[in-house]
């Protein structure tokens, strides 16, 4: 169950980091105070603990470790509640953008940049991921 865990983690990083490097590219990290965007210090803290609980995941699996596994699903914890913040934000603003025609792309926030598909696919990835984590740690399967 852990390599499984692993795997969707390893996967659903991949999509998380090619939707970073979309927002990066479009401006993201020049977010203006008080605006309705996706904050920088939110997708950084999601990366940075995402990416933390990999390793300490991945240090798991290696070494048998059971502190590193609840370790690890508390990371994974809180990287899917900012992660779930992060996408009502981006739903709430794509449902707000007005349509190309109306000048929505110069005003448009960073996120907007995200593929539809692409949010989904790390959506699913990111349930299939904590819930993997949580069984594994639990010592289910």
């Amino acid at each position: 169950m852990e390599w499984a865990a692993l795997i969707a983690w390893i996967v659903t990083a991949g999509g998380g980091s090619v939707l970073l490097a979309i927002w990066l590219g479009k401006g993201g990290m020049e977010q203006r105070e008080g605006t309705d965007r996706i904050r920088p210090a939110f997708v950084l803290s999601h990366f940075g603990l995402a990416a933390t609980g990999l390793v300490l995941w991945l240090l798991y699996t290696l070494t048998d470790t059971q502190a590193l596994a609840w370790i690890a699903l508390v990371l994974v914890l809180a990287v899917a509640a900012l992660g779930w913040l992060m996408f009502f934000i981006w739903l709430r603003q794509r449902r707000a953008t007005p349509s190309p025609g109306e000048g929505a792309a110069a005003a448009a926030p960073a996120e907007q940049n995200f593929p539809r598909a692409l949010v989904a696919l790390h959506g699913v990835g990111a349930v299939a991921t904590v819930v993997l984590v949580l069984l594994a740690t639990l010592g289910v399967g």
